[in-house]
């Protein structure tokens, strides 16, 4: 963590002037006295006081640092767009850059299991509880539409055939996806099946 030393006739003025110096606020540094300074007796004995000033990190430096971190590591030049919501409960982080199909990976593991190490990372950091959200190109947008249409045609095909349809194995957010999709479905009900990470939506037609 960045920080600088400051001297000054007083405590006071040590932390206006590192204030200056880093470009902030008092609400967004940490401060540590080292020497609290002394006026002495009529000037004589004087000494200034220091002051080690740095920047308090948010949950938002954290994500980037992490994220900034693995990318270098994969060699990739990823720009990251953060943006916290209203409720700051939540963090949003989106990705652009050349190579996205490498984050998001097979149906989108890749991009789970990065958000997945970014929330256990930041958690260890902060003392609070808030949910970091990672998407590139709009794919959990894209995904989520494309998992609807999944539904209602197996939805179809289970009114059709009278025989249950279980699906290809999903994680939580895909499995939510359907069963939201199917919810007020008259003739269908879902519901899952297995074991993480083969845990799985099963479509079955509703008993009369």
């Amino acid at each position: 963590m960045d920080s600088i030393e400051v001297t000054a006739k007083t405590v006071d003025d040590a932390i206006t002037e590192g204030l200056i110096k880093l470009g902030t606020t008092s609400d967004k540094i940490e401060t540590e006295i080292i020497e609290k300074g002394s006026s002495g007796f009529l000037g004589l004995g004087s000494r200034p006081a220091i002051v080690k000033i740095w920047k308090k990190f948010t949950i938002e430096d954290h994500v980037r640092n992490f994220l900034s971190d693995v990318f270098q590591a994969m060699n990739m030049n990823v720009e990251i767009n953060i943006t916290k919501n209203e409720d700051e409960k939540s963090i949003n982080v989106d990705l652009k850059g050349d190579e996205m199909g490498v984050l998001i990976g097979k149906r989108g593991q890749t991009l789970d299991s990065l958000q997945y190490l970014t929330n256990l990372a930041v958690g260890k950091q902060v003392n609070e509880f808030v949910k970091v959200k990672i998407d590139t190109e709009d794919y959990r947008k894209r995904r989520k539409e494309t998992l609807e249409n999944l539904a209602r045609n197996i939805a179809y095909k289970v009114k059709r055939t009278k025989r249950p349809v279980s699906l290809e194995p999903m994680n939580p957010f895909e499995r939510r996806v359907i069963h939201s999709a199917l919810q007020n479905d008259r003739y269908v009900s879902t519901h899952s099946e297995g074991e993480e990470p083969f845990r799985h939506v099963v479509v079955t037609l509703k008993r009369n």
